[in-house]
């Protein structure tokens, strides 16, 4: 690269306000510019290409041809007014739904950046990363920028998403031994290992990944399981709904060559119009069969789900997690972030003196703060703290106690450092200090004192002091030093123990509770001791006071009804055969001293076992498990690598949100469900009374804009209405679904049938009164058309209450989308039946007859509220 050729200049201070506005004029913003998108005319063309419309195009083509020779242009003009509203307002709501998706993608540019400018280390969002800029990376870290590294210590960084190179070791010394020097370093690389400090030298379109951005930002769509269960569906019924318009097609046409004069003359073109009418009746059957609406409702009701949700702190990345959370059955979350603050403090700082074999609790000066400033990464900027939480909080208590750490670093020239590891449990940093050559480590109690000299008194102190903290649920940190020129921590020095807090966040109990209450088994992953780790499960309510498992009744502390222990630790599980840990992974509560390997096999054995898990991280660590549960819940607070490896974000890092994920999801499939309840009411309706009209030899009942309108209330006015519902609470007093359980419960197909055969006899009763009593005219055809659309209009409040003992009116108001659509199909109705003449054949009707419309179908809804408080009382009395 150019860069590595004229090595930039290093400027360890940084840039200043007015560089760094030079530069973003110059240079320009840190944004990759996204790939060029189709025209929206381009893609509202595209909607006309659905197969069903272009035959009905083609069928309106030939009718408008028809139309000039017999002057009647009214018909095929409503066939065009409906063709196009039913593919304007689906183009509308997916390009919202690609809207909201797009504002959601994009809040990935405002991923904090830890940078050095003025001279003080301090956090910016990646979009504002300038060339010139000092950039401060670490484990977990995405490289922001392209940039040539001016520091850099056992820094190791996965170049796979330009290179395919998984591990590229990185220094300062610019060797040409991969596809790039080793002191350059690349935006949306990975840092897996080490630390470093950069100097910017490309941004945005700049940079190498920018080259090309056309392919690595483009977003490409997950098909969820749920929209392949939809499309089964959608295949089952358009084969019948082709069956049905088929035969209808067959049956009216016979009927009609064997009793219309019109097929023994000489009028061809009455014929070819017969027979188009006829065919324009099926393939409209065909469209009401077919219920693209699904594909649109489940998309709809994702976006909505996905707005919503970021508003309770949910970010989510991968459309199947808004609908797998709500079939989630087990939650493995970790401790730190999740169910506690992440506010580190030091509760207490305990020196040792391994000479007398006692401890002291005064402040241990001298090199215990210089291990502390030179053995950390961490930053402090205004008394909040960049990086690692429990570094930050080892830098405030140096300031508490009058100590500078940047001055103490600058004392402390680092020579190699050994960065912190899950399996090696501590970090090693060799410095020198006053003319001497120094090693501070830092990291896991038991890890550091099994590397020190201690006389058996001081170890025994120690340990207890250790056990001390950590039954109060501490983190706990030793500390060790002694003179040498390498890594190498045999034979250590003890300095002390830091006891570390870190504050149950206050709505976890509850939070524990809710998803017990809903089936969900809660387990604790953690890298934490035993103590800590069970100490957090009984304050959060996963075991009791005395250690017992929470519902458990066998007599012994942490043990479960079978007698065996609910926590383990990563070793212990990792020691376990596949046999033996498939067994154990369901009575297991809490795992501590877990190790990556460890997380990510509990994760796979859960799923063995035919469980769905979420798992929740927020370190380089926790990737494997977060890529291999069924949701993956990153942190706010977490890495980058961590982020790319989940499908959700929870910004506020609480525990709470995942509550509030799980109850959206079951709403999610619970809308759905409404949607295809009252979607397949309509299709079995209009199909019975077609078919059975084409038996008995009755004309169309529905006109072909007739029946185009109704399409659109049960496709998009529906998806409307019924995807934008809001979550409700006892969803998450249900039991977990199924995955595999098909969308269409028995209750709800006994329902469906149900419904739409009753509908069916009640518009084949009218129909046999018109023609044999009252006699067919215009007004009762109006009459039986708009009768039709209210039975589905009060049926939406049916389908709204699906899947509930509560009243259609609960919520009523807050029901926005559906009282909207509710309006827009009434006002629709009443404008059609007034001014539709004869494109919808129709003629207005009296406010007395609408009353009687009106009230003679409010017994659909009323008999419904009826048998929903049926159901209630019966719930309650159980």
């Amino acid at each position: 690269m150019e860069e590595n050729k004229n090595r930039p200049e290093v400027r360890t201070d940084g840039l200043t306000d007015a560089e760094v506005a030079q530069s973003r004029i110059k240079h320009g913003e840190n944004m990759l510019t996204p790939p060029v998108r189709v025209s929206l005319w381009r893609l509202y063309i595209d909607k006309y290409n659905d197969p069903i419309i272009k035959i009905l195009l083609v069928a309106a083509g030939v009718s408008l041809g028809l139309a000039f020779v017999e002057g009647n242009f009214a018909e095929t003009a409503g066939i065009f007014l409906a063709v196009f509203l039913a593919t304007t307002v689906g183009f509308y709501f997916e390009r919202d739904a690609a809207r909201k998706f797009d504002v959601l993608t994009a809040m990935g540019e405002e991923e904090p950046v830890k940078v050095v400018r003025g001279g003080r280390v301090t956090e910016i969002a990646r979009r504002d990363v300038v060339v010139g800029d000092v950039v401060i990376i670490e484990t977990g870290d995405e490289v922001p920028a392209d940039g040539v590294l001016f520091e850099a210590t056992d820094l190791q960084i996965d170049e796979s998403a330009l290179t395919g190179e998984l591990i590229a070791y990185k220094s300062t010394d610019g060797a040409d031994d991969g596809a790039y020097p080793s002191d350059v370093v690349l935006r949306s690389t990975m840092v897996m290992a080490g630390t470093g400090r950069m100097t910017v030298t490309a941004v945005g379109d700049g940079t190498e990944i920018g080259h090309v951005a056309g392919s690595s930002t483009e977003l490409t769509a997950v098909k969820t399981p749920l929209n392949m269960q939809l499309d089964r569906l959608a295949s089952l019924i358009s084969k019948i709904g082709t069956g049905v318009a088929t035969s209808a097609l067959v049956i009216f046409l016979v009927h009609d060559i064997l009793t219309n004069p019109l097929w023994h003359t000489d009028d061809y073109i009455g014929m070819t119009g017969v027979a188009l009418r006829y065919f324009m009746m099926a393939v409209t059957l065909i469209v009401m069969a077919v219920p693209e609406g699904l594909p649109m409702a489940v998309t709809l009701a994702l976006a909505l789900n996905m707005r919503r949700m970021l508003k309770s702190n949910n970010l989510v990345r991968k459309l199947h997690a808004c609908e797998t959370m709500g079939a989630v059955t087990v939650i493995c979350t970790d401790k730190t972030g999740t169910l506690t603050q992440n506010r580190m403090q030091v509760a207490e700082m305990v020196s040792g003196c391994d000479e007398c074999g006692s401890t002291q609790s005064q402040v241990m000066q001298g090199k215990l703060s210089i291990a502390i400033a030179a053995n950390t990464t961490a930053e402090l900027n205004d008394g909040q703290g960049i990086g690692n939480p429990t570094e930050a909080a080892l830098l405030l208590w140096l300031e508490g106690n009058g100590e500078d750490y940047r001055m103490l670093r600058e004392e402390a020239r680092v020579v190699e450092r050994l960065p912190f590891s899950t399996e090696r449990k501590y970090m090693a940093t060799l410095c020198d200090v006053g003319g001497e050559r120094w090693l501070f480590v830092k990291g896991a109690p038991e890890i550091v004192m099994g590397h020190c000299a201690m006389t058996d008194g001081g170890r025994k102190e120690m340990t207890a002091r250790l056990t001390a903290y950590q039954n109060k649920a501490m983190r706990t940190l030793a500390f060790a030093c002694k003179r040498t020129d390498t890594v190498d921590i045999s034979g250590m020095t003890f300095q002390g123990i830091a006891a570390i807090s870190d504050p149950l966040r206050k709505e976890v109990p509850d939070a524990v509770r809710s998803c017990r209450d809903a089936g969900i088994d809660v387990k604790i992953i953690t890298g934490d001791t035993a103590a800590t780790a069970l100490e957090i499960a009984r304050q959060i309510g996963v075991a009791d006071a005395d250690g017992f498992p929470v519902d458990g009744r066998d007599a012994s502390p942490g043990r479960d009804d079978e007698g065996l222990r609910i926590d383990i630790t990563g070793p212990e599980f990792a020691a376990l055969s596949d046999a033996e840990a498939y067994e154990r992974v369901k009575e297991i509560k809490v795992m501590s001293r877990a190790r990556p390997t460890d997380k990510m096999r509990f994760v796979e054995m859960l799923q063995k076992r035919g469980e769905v898990v979420a798992v929740t991280g927020d370190g380089t660590n926790d990737s494997p498990a977060l890529n291999h549960a069924h949701v993956g819940l990153s942190l706010g607070s977490g890495t980058s690598v961590a982020k790319n490896a989940s499908d959700m974000t929870l910004l506020d890092d609480s525990f709470n949100s995942i509550v509030k994920a799980v109850q959206w999801g079951r709403s999610l499939y619970r809308n759905i469900q409404r949607f295809v309840f009252f979607q397949l009411v309509v299709n079995v309706t209009a199909l019975l009374l077609v078919l059975g009209g084409s038996i008995i030899g009755t004309e169309l009942p529905l006109t072909i804009p007739q029946m185009l309108w109704v399409n659109l209330i049960m496709d998009t006015f529906a998806a409307m209405a019924l995807a934008s519902l809001p979550p409700e609470s006892d969803v998450m007093n249900e039991r977990p679904r199924s995955r595999g359980e098909f969308i269409i419960s028995k209750s709800m197909g006994r329902a469906i049938l149900i419904i739409g055969i009753l509908f069916f006899i009640v518009m084949s009763a009218m129909l046999y009164y018109f023609e044999n009593v009252a006699g067919v005219s215009a007004e009762e055809l109006t009459v039986f058309f708009t009768v039709f659309v209210m039975l589905q209009w009060w049926n939406l409040f049916n389908a709204k209450a699906w899947g509930t003992c509560g009243s259609a009116f609960r919520g009523f108001t807050a029901d926005r989308g559906l009282l909207l659509v509710l309006a827009i199909v009434f006002v629709g109705q009443w404008l059609i039946v007034t001014f539709g003449g004869t494109m919808f054949r129709t003629v207005p009707l009296s406010a007395d007859t609408w009353i009687m419309i009106m009230a003679g179908t409010s017994p659909v809804m009323l008999i419904g509220e009826v048998l929903r408080m049926i159901c209630s009382k019966r719930a309650a009395a159980v």
